[in-house]
């Protein structure tokens, strides 16, 4: 049901935003004149910390979804691809087995999904991103390489 995805003295992140626009909520009712996609906003930049600090990495979020929005972090570490730490909706959700609930943890409010991680580490330096789960869908398949 949801995606599964991994100082010695300073920790460094790094931030960046991650959109997800939506066409599928264009106008369809006298009642709905325009809408707007979805949406999520980071703060970009560097934030460095100390090994065993704990940081709190900010992602606010808008969504024409009526119903229950899903929303993901990702850590993205060079030259990989990126890896899925958790996902949040409204009272529930998982991390992947990599990123530990005691270390990676995130709590979804109205509008927020704010990434807190605890006892930093060498290994969490990366770029974070906040994800909104797509409101637009196509193909569905999966892709596989011909060998």
């Amino acid at each position: 049901m949801f995606p599964l995805q991994t100082l010695e003295h300073i920790t460094e992140l790094y931030m960046k935003s991650f959109n997800v626009h939506s066409t599928e909520n264009q106008s369809r009712s006298f009642l709905l004149p325009f809408c707007k996609g979805d949406s999520v906003t980071q703060t970009e930049g560097h934030v460095a910390a100390a090994k065993g600090g704990n940081v709190t990495l900010e992602c606010t979020f808008e969504t024409n979804s009526f119903g229950n929005p899903y929303l993901f972090w990702y850590k993205k570490e060079e030259n990989k691809r990126p890896s899925h730490i958790l996902t949040r909706l409204r009272g529930t959700g998982i991390n992947s087995k990599e990123f530990n609930k005691e270390r990676f943890d995130a709590i979804l409010q109205d509008a927020s999904i704010p990434l807190k991680i605890q006892d930093l580490r060498l290994s969490d330096s990366a770029v974070y991103y906040c994800a909104l789960q797509p409101t637009v869908t196509g193909n569905t398949r999966t892709l596989y390489k011909n060998l």
